[in-house]
């Protein structure tokens, strides 16, 4: 199932097909019951539908395309294998970012007390999405400078425009919790760039 990498750099500039071919497609919902019956169209159908936006998720939190990769591949298969207590009245797409996110603060945890040199920033090679292309290097930089539990709720919230309320239910935290996070990081990030513009 995991693709090759120059098949994960083409799945990950996909662009979004337009409302009215995403209103000709099988449902989310559709899409799980035909891949739990062993269906193995439905199960592609999901991974190219949102495998991308995992990657994505966990590209802007561990700054690292390798891992991004894994991270992505990861959750997707850690979603499949929980796919029978998915709700499928609910939409796909937040319960996988969720796990992407998570598997991508865990990483990036792991990655700290192993005391390796920081991840390199994210290149514009093609594989990164357009929300990273539209960030400056200087913001990419910032943000990967962000402890990795305050990069992901700044990912969450202003690239990925998830709400306070999504982000507390995705991470299950306290929207305290996320709220302070978010501060805390948007002022280390206004701290760094107004130190690099100096």
């Amino acid at each position: 199932m995991a693709p090759t990498t120059t098949a994960t750099a083409a799945l990950a500039s996909t662009l979004v097909p337009p409302r009215e071919a995403r209103g000709r497609e099988r449902s989310d919902g559709a899409l799980v019951a035909g891949a739990l019956a062993g269906e193995q169209a439905a199960l592609d159908a999901l991974f190219q539908r949102h495998w991308p936006a995992a990657y994505r998720v966990a590209l802007l939190i561990v700054h690292d395309h390798a891992a991004a990769e894994d991270v992505a591949q990861e959750a997707f298969v850690a979603a499949v294998r929980r796919l029978e207590r998915f709700d499928r009245r609910r939409p796909f797409a937040p319960w996988l970012m969720k796990i992407a996110a998570n598997r991508a603060i865990d990483w990036t945890r792991s990655r700290g007390r192993r005391q390796e040199v920081s991840a390199p920033e994210p290149r514009d090679d093609g594989a990164v999405a357009p929300l990273a292309r539209n960030c400056s290097e200087e913001l990419l930089s910032a943000l990967a400078a962000l402890a990795p539990e305050q990069r992901a709720v700044v990912v969450l919230r202003h690239l990925l425009e998830w709400t306070p309320g999504e982000i507390a239910r995705a991470l299950e935290l306290p929207r305290g919790t996320v709220n302070s996070r978010l501060r805390r990081g948007l002022d280390a990030l206004r701290r760094a760039l107004e130190e690099e513009r100096g």
